[in-house]
């Protein structure tokens, strides 16, 4: 008794083709073709309208999204399918889920399964069982086959063998080695990577420099003639990569990365290529290979990316960015723990705040602590210029050799592409000259590469005439002298205008790891966690309510409160200047800053006659009281004969009234004034000095 009906004939048999990656549908052509050949079956079966269904090539069974599988699904629930018909039940599901999905379905609408063995009706209980044993074997075999795929390929890598991909700089010179790229260039060009990290120490600041450069890297191109190397400008993930791979330091590494499954819309969804930590990799092996960097350089890389990934942990101190603050990223508050972080405000937006917030923003808390940045940058540059002054005139060396190499990098990796463009107009030349010329079609050809190659070396070359003419010039005896000059003094250097902040802040963590600061009274107390594992404790007075980097200073402030009992203001604006004093900004004074000085200090403005009233004279009212010359006065002041005060040079002098009084102030003056006689000269004047 045949399980095939009129019924089923009526309908359209469906023919569900998949291969389970794209590898597969690319080289096994024979399994496509029994697929695809599953069509004739069908026909002879007894079915008219055949279709295919062959969306899924390229997709795994085991569970992800099958657009294909759900398209016989539908067409099933429609009852438009008499039969579905595929080599083997691995073919239409790999998972529990989707078989039993499609037996159920098939059973309610009455649809058949067929493979090469037979013919299936789910809705008989024998039929059912034997597919169900069918789907779960294959499933299981599935599993089987994976697990021991993974298990050979991790004995493999376990050896340091398993090489599935190479990175650039490197060739397999066996099946289970590989060795540095035997060409020069592409060595120097990763080298020079690393050694602008070393100097930049951002990925950011070496992607631009290349950029900026317009110096090119090799990059992996796959093709009809295998593995090439071509050479394109830099982009971020390419360094990145490349700064982050082991591969570099010598070490072969396994299981860097990993994959995540989730359900999304009812579907296994596989998200692979997340990163594990190094704790949690499969494999390491160290001085496996020759590296472009030792393992040291390479840790230290790792944590300066890491402390770079500004917002991306707790701990990391973030890149170095704009501003006027040398501590961002740095200080850490020594109450709850978090990292501070920096606010400017100003006119400029130069005045760099610190403060911690974290737990009123994550918590509703009040604020931890909060301080301006002036007085403890001052501090801790103090301290990181006492520990750079020994070092400082091998720095300005270094600095001079930096200058002279800039430009020596970018022409020797010129240099290098010369030399392969050379090689390559000379190879295109010997193809050409090897032809037979009346073999016109190829001749032309290999006449047009030639052509492009030439085209290429003589840009190169123009390049590298163009970089030599912009070069910057050796510096002078001159320039080398008051380099050498600023190198053995750190501080001069540290605060001289060519020191950009960042250089600054560079400087900063590259010797300090960390600072601690807690707030304690009117101070600040800070530990600071030096790079070599030392801790320098200090303690920096802390600004009072009020108090900025535009204040007054005190003894300026001091002064006009004493001036404002002698003279007004117009008068002690005079005296200020002429003292050589300024205001908080640098500027000079007039008679409306000296107001607003004292309304802000609560200093009373001076009152006319209020020095009589205290009994106090000046000098114009000593001399006419003597009836001496003022000059005379002064003398009696330096003799010490005349008691007498001056707050500052240029100030009045404050003389008692009851001193002019003495006897002693007044034979003395007598005695002066009678030294000399007056000229008899009517038109002579008093000179008043």
């Amino acid at each position: 008794m045949t399980k095939i009906t009129s019924e089923h004939l009526a309908r359209d048999a469906f023919v569900y083709v998949r291969q389970s990656t794209s590898d597969q549908v690319l080289n096994n052509h024979e399994s496509r073709r029994r697929q695809y050949g599953l069509v004739d079956r069908a026909r002879a079966l007894g079915w008219v309208n055949v279709k295919v269904i062959d969306d899924d090539l390229g997709r795994s069974g085991s569970g992800i999204a099958r657009p294909g599988f759900e398209k016989l699904l539908a067409a099933i629930c429609d009852g438009r399918v008499g039969a579905v018909v595929s080599i083997e039940a691995s073919r239409l599901a790999r998972n529990g889920r989707d078989w039993h999905t499609l037996l159920e379905f098939c059973g309610l609408v009455g649809t058949l399964i067929a493979d090469e063995d037979g013919v299936y009706d789910p809705r008989h209980p024998n039929d059912r069982l034997l597919l169900g044993m069918k789907g779960t074997m294959s499933e299981m075999e599935l599993s089987l086959f994976r697990q021991r795929s993974l298990e050979a390929l991790k004995q493999k890598a376990r050896r340091g063998e398993l090489f599935l991909t190479v990175a650039i700089g490197y060739v397999k010179t066996s099946h289970d080695r590989i060795d540095k790229d035997p060409d020069r260039r592409v060595q120097e060009a990763i080298a020079l990577v690393f050694a602008k990290f070393a100097e930049l120490q951002t990925v950011r600041q070496v992607h631009l420099w290349m950029r900026q450069q317009r110096l090119p890297l090799p990059a992996t191109q796959y093709g009809p003639d295998g593995r090439k190397v071509v050479w394109k400008l830099p982009v971020y993930n390419t360094l990145h990569h490349m700064l982050t791979n082991p591969v570099y330091a010598g070490a072969y590494a396994f299981g860097r990365t990993g994959s995540r499954i989730t359900i999304e819309a009812g579907r296994k969804r596989i998200v692979r290529g997340h990163r594990k930590d190094r704790s949690a990799w499969d494999v390491l092996i160290r001085d496996h290979h020759e590296g472009y960097i030792g393992w040291a350089e390479f840790e230290r890389n790792q944590r300066l990316i890491s402390d770079n990934a500004n917002g991306r942990s707790f701990m990391s101190r973030g890149s170095v960015r704009r501003g006027e603050a040398l501590l961002a990223g740095v200080l850490r508050c020594g109450h709850c723990g978090r990292k501070l972080h920096v606010a400017y405000s100003g006119e400029n937006g130069n005045a760099g705040r610190y403060h911690c917030r974290g737990g009123h923003l994550n918590h509703g808390t009040d604020w931890c602590i909060s301080f301006g940045g002036m007085r403890i940058d001052r501090a801790v540059g103090a301290e990181v210029i006492a520990r750079l002054r020994p070092l400082g005139v091998e720095a300005a060396i270094g600095a001079m050799e930096t200058r002279r190499a800039e430009t020596a990098e970018k022409r020797r990796q010129v240099d290098l592409a010369i030399e392969q463009a050379r090689y390559e107009a000379a190879r295109a030349y010997r193809q050409y000259d090897a032809v037979d010329p009346d073999n016109r079609l190829v001749a032309d050809e290999l006449e047009h590469r030639w052509n492009e190659r030439l085209l290429a070396l003589r840009t190169l070359e123009d390049a590298r005439d163009a970089l030599m003419a912009r070069a910057a010039p050796a510096l002078t005896e001159a320039e080398r002298e008051r380099l050498l000059a600023l190198g053995a003094d750190v501080e001069r250097a540290w605060h001289s205008a060519s020191a950009t902040p960042a250089t600054r802040k560079r400087i900063i963590r590259t010797l300090i790891e960390e600072i601690i600061v807690r707030v304690v009274d009117d101070a600040l107390d800070l530990v600071v966690r030096w790079a070599g594992g030392d801790h320098t404790p200090l303690r920096v007075r802390k600004n009072r309510v009020g108090q900025h980097r535009w204040s007054t200073d005190a003894d300026v402030v001091e002064l006009v409160a004493v001036l404002a009992r002698q003279v007004p203001d117009k008068a002690i604006a005079a005296i200020l200047n002429r003292a050589g004093k300024a205001t908080g900004r640098g500027n000079g004074w007039t008679r409306s800053r000296v107001c607003w000085l004292r309304n802000h200090r609560g200093i009373a403005p001076y009152r006319e006659g209020e020095r009589a009233e205290r009994g106090e004279a000046t000098l114009e009212e000593a001399a006419e009281a003597l009836k001496v010359s003022e000059a005379t006065v002064r003398r009696l002041i330096a003799d010490k004969v005349l008691p007498a005060a001056q707050h500052c040079k240029g100030a009045p002098w404050v003389i008692r009234a009851a001193d002019l009084q003495d006897e002693t102030v007044k034979r003395t003056a007598d005695a002066r004034r009678q030294r000399r006689p007056a000229s008899a000269d009517q038109r002579q004047n008093v000179l008043a000095l």
